[in-house]
């Protein structure tokens, strides 16, 4: 296990700016966020929730001097260090598996270092005993179905998933009874005999209903039950912190937010919860923006169950400012993607993509509080789709943790030598452009053909639009009940990954957008191939692609083979829907695109090298990913999940050369990042903030100081 790199995600020159009553908000909130962080655990492993009392006991019976704690207990200062990486890199992820990734990771302190540690203080040596072993045990390698190298802490039973009919089946009755499926988990078991299932919902109150599954033939001979409570006792703290927060929001909407998020977690309903997002989507530009609940299906191995997440951020206005003009201006960038077929002046866009875009909210925040397995710079919700299509979406970039990116080389020896710097000093610029279009247009685009309610659709049955990939017409679509997630399964958050992220490359190059951003021929960021030039293939005048534009396209060979580091070879499964993507892409890329890209590689030397067609990018690259983004699109919006499976699959199985690849890689691999947040603290009505140094040390006491019970 590599030591993590410790970031500060400050947050004092955005916090320090509100009034009074937005920090008692943002305080409880906070709170509320953090209040989550035992769900997260019990939902990556079995032993997390164990391996994390564990870390703040040892912490306690020091007080925060570490030292003093390992010469009495004979341990060296290097294993003392390797302790506080692995405790750190623990929180941070919130369990004992890589947020990004998923692959387990295990102390370079030994196991006999770790006791005498523990030896001095009862309950530390108590809570050692129970996890030991589960800490160090190798496999289960990486998160994923119940197997000899990998588990899940989704569907309880080892034979839980041994069914794939019987869990379509569930997943269908489920859906008759309006059941959502992202705040359950699925326990099999036998009682006398008796197949049983358990769908365990989160809530606060506490229930079992057995169900009527005898219509569904497959569950004629199983029991079925709806178990309400789990997670119960976090809820009951979540609600009490949200039931404080509500007496310091700043508009009605927040109030009904509140109101709406709380009924839905004590009662378990996620109607209640959909309903409060179609609320939240409406509070534009609040100035505390905060994300609660069961919200990324990442880890779930069918893609269907999510984790629970909690979010509060400060808005910085300039940045915010900037987000919204692009915001305000989106919709003619719309007309530029290959599935929308009106131009710019017409509002009809076609039968694949909204005609009528309303201006998401925009808004650049530092995180007070990320309470999460995985930190990302940038998120677009809510994550139900038929919400975003009929109501809208929020866009939130992080740019706090946005600056983490600065501070990385992220694949740089992937780079020939001599672009190496020029790599480096535009890599963050193509970044951040590309995460924004990610956010806006990639997830922010798109219809959905569906049967709304039985006999009622949104297209015309008896006439169905062409489908630009056959030019015949669709014969299929979202059946009336059905989502997005529940068709497409273990593919829909890579794929959905995908498509995003296709969109903001393939719209990289629109001048009108580079412009926002600061970027046109005089930009003081432009080198000296940033001028007009005759490229002679094309026998026309063409701009010439400017360095931010020639980083994107290196960006996606250097992100695509970097991705192959979170595939497992042994499993042969993919632990990273955007690594998945990324890998994707650039095998798109290198099939379809005319020889646009090489790849050198010296494996005996750990050496590799992607390197671009800088002159044929325009003309070979972004015609290829607009093939791929009309495939993935048009699949999408129908609900082809049989075709977008065989095409995706395809594209993402990984080759002996892809695995040579991969070990330099390896070779090479970063050291993870870790994320030390701020708190906040109560004195009477007056909230303070408490940053910490961005050591182990201090994410530890961070954490700590959080007094999660």
């Amino acid at each position: 296990m590599a030591a993590p790199v410790i970031f500060q995600l400050c947050v004092a020159s955005a916090f320090n700016g509100l009034a009074k009553q937005e920090k008692l908000y943002a305080h409880w909130m906070a709170k509320a966020a953090w209040r989550g962080t035992r769900i997260i655990l019990r939902q990556v492993s079995p032993e997390a929730n164990g391996i994390f009392d564990l870390i703040i006991a040892l912490y306690r019976s020091c007080k925060g001097d570490w030292e003093q704690l390992a010469a009495t207990a004979n341990v060296s200062p290097e294993e003392l260090q390797q302790f506080l990486d692995y405790a750190a890199l623990f929180l941070s992820n919130i369990g004992n598996y890589f947020g990004s990734g998923d692959q387990k990771f295990v102390p370079e302190i030994s196991k006999e270092a770790l006791t005498r540690l523990a030896s001095g203080h009862h309950r530390a040596k108590k809570l050692l005993d129970h996890v030991l072993e589960d800490m160090y045990q190798q496999p289960p390698l990486s998160l994923g179905p119940h197997g000899p190298l990998t588990q899940t802490s989704y569907y309880l039973g080892d034979d839980c998933l041994d069914s794939p009919e019987e869990i379509s089946s569930i997943a269908t009755l489920m859906e008759n009874l309006s059941t959502h499926p992202e705040n359950t988990r699925l326990q099999r078991y036998q009682t006398a005999g008796v197949d049983c299932y358990d769908i365990l919902q989160a809530s606060v109150d506490e229930s079992t209903v057995v169900l009527n599954s005898t219509s569904i033939p497959s569950l004629d001979n199983k029991q079925l039950r709806l178990v309400r409570g789990d997670h119960k006792d976090e809820l009951e703290q979540i609600c009490k912190c949200l039931r404080r927060a509500s007496k310091y929001t700043s508009n009605p909407a927040q109030q009904q937010v509140l109101q709406q998020t709380m009924d839905s977690f004590l009662l378990g309903d996620l109607e209640l919860y959909r309903e409060a997002q179609m609320i939240w989507v409406t509070d534009k530009a609040p100035p505390v923006e905060t994300v609660l609940g069961f919200v990324e299906t990442y880890r779930d191995p069918l893609g269907v169950r999510a984790e629970f997440e909690g979010i509060v951020g400060v808005p910085e206005p300039s940045e915010t400012e900037l987000l919204e003009k692009l915001a305000s201006v989106a919709e003619a960038f719309v007309y530029k993607l290959p599935w929308v077929t009106g131009g710019i002046t017409s509002i009809e866009k076609g039968p694949f993509e909204k005609n009528i875009f309303d201006p998401p909210g925009f808004s650049s925040v530092q995180s007070l509080a990320y309470c999460s397995s995985n930190i990302f710079p940038g998120i677009n919700l809510p994550n139900y789709n038929d919400i975003r299509q009929e109501i809208g979406y929020k866009n939130i970039l992080f740019s706090n943790r946005m600056l983490a990116e600065r501070i990385r080389t992220r694949g740089l020896h992937l780079v020939a030598e001599q672009e190496q710097e020029k790599y480096q000093n535009n890599r963050f610029h193509s970044y951040y452009i590309w995460v924004v279009l990610h956010e806006i247009l990639g997830h922010g685009t798109g219809k959905f053909l569906a049967e709304v309610s039985e006999d009622n659709y949104n297209f015309d049955p008896v006439n169905p639009p062409l489908n630009p990939l056959t030019g015949l017409s669709v014969d299929c679509w979202y059946r009336a009940g059905q989502t997005w997630t529940g068709v497409f399964g273990d593919l829909a958050t890579t794929v959905d990954e995908c498509r995003a992220e296709l969109v903001g490359a393939y719209l990289f190059d629109e001048r009108d957008i580079l412009a926002l951003f600061g970027y046109t021929e005089n930009s003081v960021v432009k080198p000296e191939d940033c001028n007009f030039v005759r490229l002679q293939r094309l026998c026309i005048h063409a701009d010439v692609l400017c360095s931010v534009i020639y980083n994107m396209y290196l960006q996606l060979g250097v992100d695509g083979i970097r991705g192959l580091a979170n595939y497992d070879p042994i499993t042969k499964k993919w632990g990273q829907a955007h690594s998945r993507a990324h890998y994707t892409i650039f095998r798109h890329l290198l099939r379809d695109s005319d020889g646009l890209y090489t790849v050198q590689c010296e494996p005996h030397a750990n050496r590799l090298t992607v390197e671009v067609d800088r002159g044929n990018i325009l003309r070979k690259g972004k015609p290829s990913l607009g093939r791929m983004l009309l495939m993935l699109h048009i699949y999408r919006c129908t609900a082809d999940v049989s075709k977008c499976r065989e095409f995706y699959e395809d594209l993402s199985q990984v080759s002996e050369e892809a695995l040579r690849w991969r070990n330099v890689v390896l070779y090479h691999k970063e050291p993870p990042l870790a994320f030390c947040h701020a708190n906040t603290f109560l004195f009477h009505d007056h909230v303070e903030l408490r940053e910490y140094e961005s050591t182990a040390k201090g994410l530890i006491q961070s954490w700590a100081d959080r007094e999660l019970l």
